[in-house]
């Protein structure tokens, strides 16, 4: 059984996806913004495609989170889309904001990987815990 704050960080982190999610999809456009032009030129798809895609993989985020499923799977998604959100967007004004969602998913995934999980990284002499 988790401590009581696992649980306030993995609904807190849900309901922020979530939300962002949501907000995403009311103007994917908008939230391309926030994309550098270098990364743009990347994008196999158009902007707004992109940032529904985005949208989409927020709303399942957030939800697995809410609803105690996965939460590992969850967490690691969370951890990887945000690495590439603060690469692609570079420093601005909500980039502190996108490290502490960080800190707080990457501590959601350790804390609830399953042990069979941790158990391989040490047989495959992965040391990274």
């Amino acid at each position: 059984m988790h401590k009581t704050s696992f649980h306030i960080l993995r609904v807190g982190l849900a309901i922020t996806f979530l939300w962002i999610g949501i907000l995403i999809f009311k103007a994917p456009e908008a939230w391309g913004g926030f994309i550098s032009p270098w990364a743009l030129k990347l994008l196999p798809v158009s902007i707004e495609q992109a940032m529904i895609g985005t949208a989409f993989l927020d709303i399942i985020v957030g939800a697995l989170l809410l609803f105690d499923t996965f939460v590992w799977v969850a967490a690691l998604a969370a951890t990887i889309h945000l690495i590439i959100v603060l690469a692609v967007s570079g420093i601005n004004e909500v980039t502190v904001r996108d490290i502490a969602i960080l800190a707080g998913a990457t501590a959601l995934f350790f804390d609830s990987m399953p042990a069979s999980f941790i158990e391989k990284l040490y047989f495959n002499k992965i040391k990274i815990l």
